[in-house]
């Protein structure tokens, strides 16, 4: 199976720092985002990853150069110079991710979930992660009925998507090249009951702030 890691963004909310580093090459006990991913993508048995870039991409591209796992191919999916957001970026990537179902995470997100347990062959058009909800999201994005993902209706708990999901091509069917953001194509299929998903109960953070890069870095460099 090959997996996609989304680091095209600007990282508004992570300024200054993302200023002159792009967010995935920011720093966490001792390596960057994008090494954690990449080294346990590669500890899961992927041998393909497809990074996308934009904000400062000529960093991304010589850092995969020099530390990218070895055995693991690794291909970038230049956007230029402004990011297509989520799906527009999936979208682009998609003669490079095959057509087969493919696995995606957020290049902002850390967790010890392991990749390898997303099914290679999902039901419906895809299968997501989901996690507690934290401080800052409270309210979370989905719930379960059942094995199926829903964004509405029931008493069930809502939960937050973890960033970390395998898709299917066909959930971007209709989908034009260009900016286009995930949410919409994800709340549209839970309305037909064509996403599942599981809850991931371990270690995950959305790496989102200066703030809580600081709060992360700190309790993985304890370890």
């Amino acid at each position: 199976m090959n997996a996609m890691i989304l680091a095209a963004g600007r990282g508004e909310r992570m300024r200054p720092l993302s200023d002159h580093c792009p967010k995935p090459l920011l720093s966490v006990g001792g390596r960057t985002l994008l090494d954690w991913h990449l080294a346990r993508l590669a500890a899961s048995g992927f041998e393909r990853v497809v990074i996308n870039t934009a904000w400062l991409g000529d960093a991304i591209r010589d850092h995969v150069a020099r530390h990218a796992p070895e055995g693991l191919e690794v291909r970038l999916s230049d956007e230029g110079d402004r990011a297509l957001e989520t799906a527009g970026g999936i979208v682009r990537a998609l003669p490079l991710l095959g057509s087969d179902p493919f696995v995606v995470i957020n290049g902002d997100v850390w967790s010890d979930f392991d990749p390898a347990m997303l099914p290679t062959r999902p039901e419906g058009l895809g299968h997501l992660v989901l996690v507690d909800n934290p401080e800052h999201h409270p309210d979370g994005d989905f719930r379960f009925d059942g094995y199926a993902v829903v964004s509405e209706g029931g008493d069930a708990p809502r939960y937050t998507f973890a960033g970390i999901a395998c898709y299917r091509p066909e959930l971007f069917a209709g989908v034009l090249p260009g900016v286009a953001p995930l949410a919409p194509i994800l709340h549209r299929a839970c309305e037909r009951r064509q996403l599942t998903g599981h809850h991931h109960a371990g270690q995950w953070c959305d790496v989102g702030t200066p703030a809580r890069l600081a709060t992360l870095d700190a309790r993985l460099s304890r370890r």
